[in-house]
């Protein structure tokens, strides 16, 4: 017997409410980068960032899905307190933040799907990712370029788009699995 179900065979969206359901992989504030292993079933230690650099928001993945650099599509998860790892969280899309990653000479899409929580007061008025500030943006846009430096890559922010691209990212994913 396992000690934990298999996140990944969860459904992506809920097609009742235009919702999609995230599972939490680092909770907001942490230095540790959390990641489901399907092999073990259970949530696994990938990395610890340095002293002084954490998670600004949740980070998860939309389960069923493989995103172009072979992982589920990740997910920022914008919510009033940070979750556990393991945990599925019910959120509204509102945008995509499109970037690459190089790492050596191979460019790799890694997109970030934004999403709110349903559940939530501090962003329950949000409804597209325009609605944040621009300066929210480019300091994502820091974390992301310091997080994959890193790990020995770079990372380019490519431009950010609403839910409809966000959500055709997802019906491309689920077509690769």
């Amino acid at each position: 017997m396992k000690s934990l179900a298999n996140p990944t065979r969860l459904k992506p969206t809920l097609a009742k409410d235009h919702l999609v359901q995230v599972i939490v992989e680092t909770p907001a504030g942490c230095r540790n980068k959390f990641a489901f292993d399907p092999e073990q079933a259970i949530f696994t230690l990938k990395a610890v960032l340095p002293a002084g650099m954490s998670f600004p928001y949740d980070f998860g993945f939309l389960p069923q899905t493989i995103a172009g650099d072979g992982d589920p599509l990740d997910v920022l998860l914008l919510m009033d307190e940070p979750a556990f790892p393991g945990i599925s969280v019910r959120a509204r899309l509102i945008g995509v933040i499109e970037g690459e990653q190089v790492d050596g000479k191979k460019k790799i899409r890694n997109d970030r799907l934004v999403a709110v929580a349903e559940v939530n007061h501090q962003y329950a008025k949000v409804r597209r990712l325009h609605d944040l500030p621009a300066r929210w943006i480019r300091e994502l846009e820091d974390f992301f370029v310091n997080y994959h430096k890193l790990e020995g890559k770079a990372y380019r922010l490519l431009g950010c788009r609403g839910a409809a691209a966000a959500f055709g990212l997802i019906k491309k994913a689920r077509v690769r699995k």
